[in-house]
């Protein structure tokens, strides 16, 4: 039982990876804003702040953009009797209004209750709120990134679905959860915050969202032909028609990574 990420681990990709970052359309973005360097706070709570904030910001239900993390402030206090975690997190929650410094400070620190969710076992041992204070330069970054990301959705969205998951079917006894992150029209998107490209790991990752897509017996995911990673950070776009994909591929990663004992789907 593993969640995307945490099967990619356990697998060894083909040399160069199952699919190449080479492979995909690059497509650098430009604007006009710079990134610091001294960054103070860690960039998994960066990704996830600039995640949430900017799904908040571009409609989504705040309750709806940050609700893992205010799940995991509920399983942390009520199942491992962490004090006072759901009335801390209800307050950083109440202090997200923005792109102002006190938004983002309170974002970052409500985030980091997404890891009695995502990653249960280490949460007791990892960084909490109060140890969470980002300088003037991380906060810098981080609007700057939500204001990339949505300068980009203009640009390719508008934004069908986010924070998907691949119910009914899309789940096997060896994938059993995993989200998505951005759903248009004929793309599945993922977002990468990191200060280098895509890995052989990030491209796996959404060529697995996709076909569990096409597994899960959702209809939102019929139309979608291409796969996309987007960095706010580098502000580069990488696309790839699935189509393109060799099918031998598309079948061992079904049967071998993700587990599924059905036929396999058509990609013509």
């Amino acid at each position: 039982m593993s969640s995307v990420t945490k099967r990619i681990s356990q697998i060894k990709q083909p040399y160069g990876g199952y699919i190449k970052l080479a492979e995909f359309e690059a497509v650098q973005l430009i604007d006009e804003q710079e990134l610091n360097e001294s960054e103070n706070v860690h960039g998994t709570i960066i990704g996830m702040t600039v995640d949430y904030l900017s799904r908040f910001l571009m409609g989504t239900d705040k309750y709806d953009a940050f609700r893992i993390s205010m799940r995991g402030a509920s399983i942390a206090e009520t199942l491992f009797h962490e004090v006072d975690a759901i009335d801390k997190a209800n307050l950083f929650f109440s202090e997200i209004k923005g792109l102002d410094d006190n938004s983002i400070v309170n974002a970052c620190k409500l985030v980091t209750f997404d890891v009695w969710v995502r990653n249960t076992p280490f949460a007791v041992n990892a960084k909490k709120a109060d140890q969470i204070n980002p300088n003037e330069d991380t906060i810098h970054n981080i609007r700057v990134l939500v204001e990339r990301c949505i300068s980009f959705w203009k640009k390719y969205g508008p934004i069908l679905e986010d924070g998907f998951t691949f119910e009914p079917d899309g789940y096997t006894d060896i994938v059993t959860s995993g989200d998505g992150d951005y759903l248009t029209k004929d793309t599945l998107w993922d977002i990468k915050v990191s200060k280098s490209k895509p890995k052989i790991k990030d491209t796996l990752q959404i060529l697995m969202y996709w076909i569990m897509g096409q597994h899960s017996g959702q209809s939102i995911f019929s139309g979608v032909e291409y796969i996309g990673i987007f960095n706010p950070r580098l502000n580069m776009v990488w696309l790839k028609k699935v189509a393109e994909i060799d099918k031998n591929t598309i079948h061992e990663i079904e049967s071998n990574v993700i587990g599924y004992r059905s036929d396999s789907i058509d990609i013509s």
